[in-house]
């Protein structure tokens, strides 16, 4: 039991790094497209990805199925949690318990994410080339901007506190000084990728989508 609760701890931990940080990486290059270069940006990098071969393929094992393993594993990490103050200190007990809140807050966030967009693609009712309106109407919504904001920054601790966690575990970041240095630089992360990906949704609230919104309103 120990072992196979091992593995499934290892494979938890490697998926939120491949794919699903890299998925992360690139969902914020592509959304930042909207605040670089606009509607046309935004548009031309969606279309981007839907040229690449087997995309359907590329979803369901590269994104959907890792997403499921990690998020309803991560669940169950989370219910069984107990912070331990004789092993670990203060602040890495914090980073405990926020990377464990963070990753629920997340796993919703996703979820009611893709179902305002990747879904309603899946079901017809807007194209690729309407994402950007759909966008600026929760963008433009003060109640889904803050939830937007909100999931987005539980997101981006998720990933970068647990990029710390993923060095440590894995052996590549050992001692104190190294770990220590690892934080500095993944807080780092985190503070950076939350502004671009604020940034981004910003974005969108831009007049240029509003047509993009009025057209499938």
């Amino acid at each position: 039991m120990k072992l196979n609760s091992y593995y499934s701890r290892k494979l938890h931990s490697l998926l939120g790094v491949i794919p699903l940080g890299f998925f992360l990486l690139e969902h914020l290059y592509t959304n930042f497209e909207a605040y670089n270069a606009g509607e046309e940006g935004f548009n031309e990098a969606v279309q981007f990805l839907q040229s690449l071969p087997l995309v359907p393929i590329l979803e369901i094992f590269g994104i959907f199925l890792p997403l499921l393993y990690h998020g309803v594993y991560g669940l169950y990490i989370a219910y069984q949690a107990r912070n331990n103050v004789s092993h670990h200190s203060y602040a890495r007990n914090i980073m405990f318990m926020l990377q464990r809140v963070t990753g629920v807050i997340t796993f919703v966030f996703i979820i009611w994410h893709l179902w305002e967009t990747r879904m309603q693609v899946a079901m017809g009712n807007v194209g690729h080339e309407e994402l950007g309106g759909v966008m600026h109407e929760l963008a433009t919504n003060p109640l889904y901007f803050a939830l937007y904001c909100v999931g987005i920054v539980c997101a981006v601790f998720h990933f970068s506190n647990g990029m710390w966690s993923f060095l440590v575990s894995w052996g590549i970041t050992v001692g104190p000084r190294a770990q220590r240095v690892s934080s500095y630089i993944w807080m780092g992360v985190f503070v950076i990728m939350s502004i671009l990906f604020i940034m981004a949704l910003s974005a969108f609230t831009n007049q240029e989508f509003e047509a993009m919104a009025m057209a499938i309103s």
